[in-house]
């Protein structure tokens, strides 16, 4: 079997399973760092938000971690990163198992609570699973990248690969849809999320679909090289 034809068995499964699992505890925390708190007498509270500058990874299963630990994920071998090099930014995971480009649309605004400088998107998996229109997803997309450059928000949007048994129109229109939307936004890119990942079996947990550890840290060196220029513009 060929490598392009195992990485399109791949996208096609992606996130199949991970659609009815429970929230992962990544992004209930997450959710957790932006909601109120509560007194004793039951008022709500304004948060305090952290001054520390963040990170925000807005994806679906393959950010939330699914079938790791959480300090498997690639959101937070980032942050082990950024601590090890002396980057002083907190990284949040906002991954949502099954979610596509237009949910995380809709909870864009609580996930970019805080002090956040980098906003990572990755989101579409499940948008070609479903056959969803090409042109829905790129809107979603360029709206999400649209409202976080609002307030001053750098972006790095990564790609992704559609199943084929849509046909390969529809495959090509949506490998080129991140290209395009990249070009035209003036945003960072990498092309695909799961580069040197999907479709070895070595590389993925049981289901053959999610990165075990080993494909994790591979997705995250990857990252990185996108990563650090644009963290090196900001302040350290």
């Amino acid at each position: 079997m060929s490598r392009l034809l195992r990485v399109l068995i791949v996208v096609v499964a992606l996130t199949a399973a991970a659609c009815s699992a429970n929230e992962p505890a990544a992004s209930r925390s997450a959710a957790s760092s932006a909601a109120s708190s509560t007194t004793s007498g039951g008022v709500r509270l304004q948060p305090d938000l952290p001054r520390i500058p963040r990170i925000v990874f807005l994806g679906d299963s393959l950010t939330a971690g699914y079938g790791l630990d959480l300090e498997q994920a690639v959101p937070s071998l980032i942050q082990q990163h950024l601590d090890a090099d002396g980057y002083k930014y907190e990284v949040v995971n906002a991954g949502v198992s099954g979610d596509t480009s237009a949910g995380g649309l809709r909870r864009l605004e609580w996930s970019l609570d805080g002090n956040v400088r980098l906003l990572v998107i990755e989101l579409g998996a499940n948008d070609g699973l479903r056959g969803l229109p090409v042109a829905d997803t790129k809107q979603n997309l360029k709206t999400i990248i649209r409202k976080a450059r609002e307030r001053g928000i750098d972006v790095l949007l990564t790609g992704m690969e559609a199943p084929p048994n849509y046909g390969a129109a529809y495959t090509s229109d949506f490998r080129r849809a991140f290209r395009d939307l990249a070009g035209d936004e003036h945003v960072a890119f990498m092309a695909f999320y799961l580069y040197g990942v999907a479709g070895i079996p070595s590389l993925n947990i049981a289901d053959g679909m999610h990165p075990n550890p080993a494909g994790s840290r591979i997705i995250e060196a990857n990252l990185w090289r996108v990563l650090k220029p644009m963290l090196d513009k900001q302040d350290r």
